[in-house]
């Protein structure tokens, strides 16, 4: 797409290991309508080095470039060496292993200039898709406005990285991704941002996520158990005290009735029923919570016949990523 003064949009790929997908990832983001776009991949140091990869693949005009770790750092240590390389007032991410519908940069451009400058950050829809391409999912989101207490209270699905972009000075003021979150580091960096600017939402499902069972992130338990729930509670459970009580409970439940989640679809039964009694503890009201809970408390005798809505779940899981 042409337009007068098209702000330039930096693109961030972190990449580790997935060859077979980088490509669709990459490739998506060169047929992007608009055509301002400049493209950072960030290899982790991947076994095999990714650049030969890019340098097969027919990019058109795309400006773009690769880095590459001399040692695996983690994802949010390769987002920030792409953000560290762009040079665009606004930022956006996709995730190796997604990738966009064509018209997805141009509906956030258009989101920023609608929204006007006190909108730092816009959020698109997802359509979550099998290891067939066949669609089991769709979220759509709900970002409007001032959003750090509706995350907080777990009302919000926070917004993957692949389904967002942000202003260059809201992350000057609200730091880069925390590197020591090994997962959830999309809702720790959405509570800080959102604390510096207002949302607005595309509500078109422009980014496309595969559920294949191909070692994503999300499905690490024992690390969310053991750091990433430890540090979201250390960092922000006084943020969502600030906001009263009633916050503070919901903020400990909903993160427990994720991490509950999370020991249910993993076969951590006991953890799961753990976590889930203690979500009920402090957030009585999440109805989600009694469903897992039942799930758990039967374990293994209801749950694998129950698989099949595991992927369906996985696309309407609370407010963390899943």
């Amino acid at each position: 797409m042409e337009r007068q003064n098209a702000p330039l949009v930096s693109v961030v790929i972190p990449t580790y290991g997935r060859p077979e997908f980088l490509p669709d990832a990459v490739e998506s983001v060169a047929e992007q309508t608009y055509s301002n776009v400049q493209l950072v991949v960030v290899d982790d140091h991947s076994p095999e080095p990714v650049e030969p990869v890019l340098a097969d693949l027919d990019l058109g005009t795309l400006d773009w470039q690769c880095i590459r770790h001399a040692e695996n750092k983690g994802a949010n240590a390769a987002r920030r060496t792409g953000i560290e390389a762009t040079e665009s007032d606004i930022v956006a991410f996709l995730d190796d292993d997604d990738y966009w519908e064509s018209t997805l940069v141009e509906r956030l451009v258009d989101a920023f200039d609608s929204g006007g400058p006190d909108v730092g950050a816009v959020a698109v829809g997802v359509r979550i898709v099998d290891g067939a391409g066949e669609q089991i999912g769709e979220m759509i989101p709900d970002y409007v406005g001032n959003i750090t207490e509706r995350i907080l209270r777990g009302e919000l699905q926070a917004a993957t990285f692949s389904r967002f972009a942000v202003r260059r000075s809201v992350i000057d003021a609200a730091g880069y991704p925390d590197e020591r979150f090994p997962s959830w580091q999309d809702k720790e960096w959405h509570i800080r941002l959102s604390q510096h600017c207002k949302y607005a939402s595309v509500s078109e499902p422009l980014v496309v996520r595969r559920i294949t069972g191909h070692g994503q992130i999300t499905d690490d338990f024992e690390k969310k158990r053991d750091v990433s729930y430890e540090l979201l509670v250390e960092k922000h459970s006084t943020l969502a005290a600030s906001y009263g009580p009633e916050c503070y409970q919901q903020f400990i439940g909903h993160l427990n009735t994720t991490l509950g989640f999370s020991a249910l679809r993993n076969g951590y039964y006991r953890d799961a029923v753990v976590h889930l009694l203690r979500a009920v503890r402090y957030d009585p009201k999440r109805r989600s919570t009694y469903g897992y809970l039942a799930l758990a408390v039967t374990g293994p005798i209801s749950y694998p016949p129950a698989r099949r809505i595991k992927q369906w779940l996985s696309g309407r899981t609370p407010s963390l990523s899943v």
